[in-house]
């Protein structure tokens, strides 16, 4: 184990398992389900929770709010449910927490930005994510992709279409800055086979590589980047989120 150095802060990698940190370092008196749902959909999870009368079996705690996790019965699963937060380095420090509590198997679902022409609400399956965003280069040695679990794709693709739901497989960019999706880089992505723009996919599948779990991820196309003069924002693809829960439910019986 060795920390590879580099001119470029950002592309050192320390490939040690222990940091001075855990994720367990609260020590909790808890254990998660094997499987999760953690998405980014807003308030959907804490309805889910209040219709079917479940509470919090703990919170994580961040400098800004509480997130509260959820254990359900779905189809004779347990399952473990949390929302995530926007953004690459909050969504791994979640994660990470979950599998130190016991967490092995996760699906995630979100909108995404259309870099072509896809109407909005379009589902999609990233099979790749380009790292364009800090957090996986502390999980991963720098790479241009991340690639998602072969596996854990099929048991996307087999939910999906167990529920005869269409979808589209593509690659992702995922990028920390929305504010600097510019022309020409949209273009450059474009060239490299990128079809969706999100702020999280390349983060959590190296977080989930390097703690040795299994993760994948449903997108749905929210605004669009893809007409040439103007961004359209359209409705945020929020025709999507309760549909995305369930979806992810059914992936998370699948793996």
């Amino acid at each position: 184990m060795a920390l590879h150095k580099n001119a470029i802060p950002i592309l050192e990698y320390d490939d040690c398992k222990t940091a001075v940190i855990m994720p367990t370092h609260q020590k909790l008196n808890i254990k998660l389900p094997e499987k999760a749902v953690f998405a980014f959909l807003g308030d959907i999870i804490d309805k889910y929770a209040y219709t079917h009368g479940i509470y919090p079996i703990a919170e994580f705690l961040s400098a800004t709010k509480k997130y509260p996790i959820y254990i359900v019965e779905y189809k004779g699963e347990s399952i473990c449910l949390c929302q995530a937060p926007v953004g690459a380095a909050p969504s791994a420090q979640i994660l990470d927490w979950l599998v130190g509590y016991g967490v092995k198997k996760v699906i995630t679902a979100g909108s995404c930005g259309a870099l072509v022409d896809l109407p909005e609400n379009t589902f999609l399956i990233p099979t790749k994510a380009l790292r364009d965003e800090g957090t996986s280069y502390h999980y991963l040695p720098p790479s241009r992709f991340v690639e998602i679990n072969p596996g854990v794709l099929k048991a996307i693709k087999l939910a999906m279409n167990k529920l005869c739901f269409p979808h589209t497989e593509c690659i992702t960019w995922t990028t920390d800055g929305f504010y600097r999706e510019t022309r020409e880089k949209i273009a450059y992505r474009k060239e490299e086979g990128c079809m969706v723009v999100e702020m999280e996919c390349a983060a959590l599948a190296a977080c989930a590589e390097f703690r040795g779990i299994e993760f994948g991820q449903i997108l749905f196309t929210a605004d669009t980047l893809a007409k040439v003069n103007a961004y359209d924002e359209r409705d945020w693809g929020k025709e999507s989120f309760e549909k995305a829960l369930l979806i992810c439910m059914d992936i998370i019986c699948e793996m």
